[in-house]
């Protein structure tokens, strides 16, 4: 290196978003005054494969929601839609047509794509994967994990839920599909969860502090749009790409917090990282308007959670 050369480094924002930061930030500039307390363990589970994935029944577990043309708009370029939540752990048989939203979560609507739901749900990967050989089958079902603020709900009553419905099924080995950052949250708290039970896991996310800081056995990182976890859109290589990925993770994980980063970029241009829940790009009227919406949004989930599970 001569002494006139420069170092040619990658803008300082082209790093995984810190998620737990930006979102307490957001919360604690619209007036809430309590941050979140986010799941945080020492210790985490890790079952090996019992058996190759070529013998192996697979699940996918997703955040995302069945449409329904009854609870507003959840099509591209929607708006955060609380009213299209769920509250209770769902299955759909692997025969029907299935047309899942994220309407309802607070996915990255700038810059996710709303429209091919590859980039958020596996589905057509895994049915390829199967096709292949790769692995034996997928399970009967596919499975919807709510996008639970109460971690002890989630423990207590949804993951046992979940599994119930894996065991029936025969489920072997499992994929995880979050989509915004508490949807990380309830996905590694299940993938704990079902680790204990002997299932293993790998979770396909993109908020790489949530999901660690949780702590969990297997992670496929991808430096996409919260929304985006699973794919690039409109592009059926990088499905099957990435859904390789999380497949040689289920099998080569030395370890208990083993994370593989995808090699799939969103775009060169990163700034689209600082997009997400950010204030310093909002006016004060922007911010009073959010805080407003924010309240409205609290109180209609509020009001659906208690409506159907009592609390």
């Amino acid at each position: 290196m001569t002494k006139n050369s420069e170092l040619i480094f990658a803008p300082e924002l082209d790093q995984p978003v810190r998620y737990i930061e930006r979102t307490r930030n957001y919360y604690l500039g619209l007036g809430y005054e309590t941050p979140y307390v986010w799941a945080h363990y020492s210790d985490v589970p890790f079952t090996s494969l019992c058996k190759p994935l070529n013998e192996s029944v697979l699940a996918l577990v997703t955040t995302a929601v069945p449409f329904d043309a009854s609870k507003g708009p959840q099509g591209p370029r929607a708006p955060y839609n609380a009213a299209a939540k769920f509250y209770e752990p769902y299955s759909l048989s692997i025969d029907e047509e299935m047309d899942l939203r994220i309407a309802h979560v607070g996915i990255d609507r700038r810059n996710a794509n709303m429209e091919d739901s590859n980039c958020w749900f596996p589905l057509n990967a895994a049915k390829r994967a199967a096709e292949s050989g790769r692995i034996q089958s997928l399970s009967k079902h596919v499975y919807g994990l709510p996008t639970n603020r109460s971690q002890r709900h989630t423990l207590e009553i949804d993951a046992p839920l979940i599994l119930s419905k894996m065991r029936l099924d025969k489920v072997d080995v499992a994929v995880l599909i979050p989509n915004c950052p508490i949807c990380h949250q309830s996905q590694s708290l299940l993938a704990r969860y079902l680790e204990e039970a002997g299932i293993p896991t790998v979770i396909m996310g993109a908020a790489k502090d949530i999901v660690e800081y949780c702590g969990v056995p297997r992670f496929l990182f991808s430096d996409l749009p919260l929304g985006n976890a699973a794919a690039l859109p409109d592009h059926p290589q990088s499905q099957d790409a990435n859904f390789e990925l999380a497949l040689r993770l289920l099998e080569g994980a030395p370890g208990p917090r083993t994370t593989v980063q995808s090699p799939l970029v969103w775009s060169l241009d990163p700034s689209w990282k600082l997009d997400y829940s950010n204030l310093d790009q909002l006016s004060p009227e922007e911010i009073l308007h959010l805080r407003e919406e924010a309240e409205k949004a609290r109180i209609t989930a509020r009001d659906m959670r208690v409506k159907s599970v009592g609390a």
